[in-house]
């Protein structure tokens, strides 16, 4: 009899953006908590300007985050598994994410990451993957995206 091996994760948080690299992590994440009926909680933050109290009501109003849940809920159904959709407003996307991986006793966080150049060509990764990879409490995964194609 084949031995089963121990699972990769209990519990994990997969942040959504919109971004092409949703579709994968949550499929991944779906396919890889299937065998131990891992615990899926798909995170959107809408980052809230300074300008803004924090609790202005901005994420409920909008059509696009709850787009993006949506999305999130739909490719995790046609993979036959259950996720839990949650909508976030914080000033630090990071931070927010990190707070929702303790909180939730996550042992795993996923993100994806855009391909992105800076001016002058090099590679950029923004602020949210360094905060999240320096303070996460759990294993983190990131997803790059693939390079686009150079249009000729």
């Amino acid at each position: 009899m084949p031995e089963t091996l121990p699972p990769l994760f209990r519990r994990a948080v997969l942040a959504v953006s919109g971004g092409a690299g949703d579709r994968t992590i949550v499929r991944l994440a779906c396919e890889l908590a299937r065998p131990h009926k891992a615990e899926l909680t798909v995170v959107h933050v809408v980052e809230i300007d300074w300008t803004l109290p924090l609790d202005a009501d901005v994420a409920s109003s909008s059509e696009e985050a709850q787009r993006v849940l949506d999305l999130a809920d739909q490719l995790a159904e046609e993979m036959h598994y259950t996720v839990e959709p949650v909508l976030l407003q914080a000033r630090d996307v990071g931070a927010a994410l990190v707070d929702e991986a303790t909180e939730r006793g996550a042992d795993l966080l996923i993100l994806s990451l855009p391909y992105r150049k800076r001016f002058g060509g090099d590679f950029a990764m923004g602020r949210t993957v360094p905060y999240v990879f320096k303070n996460a409490p759990c294993a983190v995964w990131v997803i790059r995206e693939p390079m686009p194609e150079e249009k000729q």
